[in-house]
């Protein structure tokens, strides 16, 4: 509101145009300010996964290059003939057969299988990089056990494969999938805000898919 020279006030009208030019600035401004702070902070939350799947990534492609040795342990042991004789194989003492395979020996790894035949029994263990079965008699309760286990990049390898990790590394996995995605598609929304960099910017974006197509053609038989 401003005053006329007579000393009457003089209501300002603001064209709807202007209005709305100057919401929508505001909204694009606010759009690249989350845009850049997700990118930063979310980039930073997933330093670490970038920089292990990289990693991995490279020794995963040239695991002879490391030279990792397997290792293996041979055990002999005896659990109560009572616990696998029983004919009803619902009888059998999984649950203590396992917990004392893991406190004789201790053993590793999630149970992959129990396998109940006519003679006997056998359990395995999986872990990246790790491996243990043990095979029962059912007459005697006597076991043999092999536990083999392999280097350092290797448990590095499967645990970037996911392989025998569990479920809480696969959600694991599932999650820094998801953080890498959101680095990605904020680094894309920051860009169009940037007006001497969005046309450059997007077309260097379209090339490098362009390429990755291309190299694909090219190599993968």
């Amino acid at each position: 509101m401003s005053e006329h020279k007579s000393g009457q006030p003089r209501m300002l009208i603001r064209h709807p145009r202007t209005v709305e030019k100057k919401a929508k600035s505001a909204w694009q401004k606010n759009m690249a300010a989350v845009s850049r702070w997700l990118h930063i902070y979310l980039s930073m939350v997933s330093f670490a996964v970038v920089l292990f799947f990289s990693v991995t990534g490279l020794t995963l492609n040239h695991a002879d290059w490391f030279g990792d040795k397997e290792h293996l342990v041979k055990y002999k042991g005896k659990v109560p003939t009572e616990w696998v004789s029983a004919k009803d194989t619902n009888a059998i003492k999984k649950l203590e057969i396992v917990e004392r395979l893991r406190t004789s020996h201790h053993i590793k790894g999630a149970v992959s299988d129990f396998l109940i035949e006519d003679n006997q029994c056998s359990v395995s263990f999986k872990g990246p990089a790790y491996s243990a079965d043990a095979f029962i008699d059912r007459q005697t309760g006597e076991y043999k056990l092999n536990e083999t286990t392999l280097g350092l990049v290797a448990v590095l390898n499967d645990l970037h494969k996911g392989r025998d990790a569990g479920k809480g590394w696969g959600w694991l996995i599932d999650i820094s999938a998801v953080f890498l995605t959101l680095v990605s598609l904020t680094g894309i929304i920051m860009i169009c805000f940037m007006k001497k960099k969005r046309v450059s910017g997007l077309l260097w974006a379209v090339g490098g898919i362009v390429i990755c197509y291309l190299l694909y053609v090219w190599l993968v038989p």
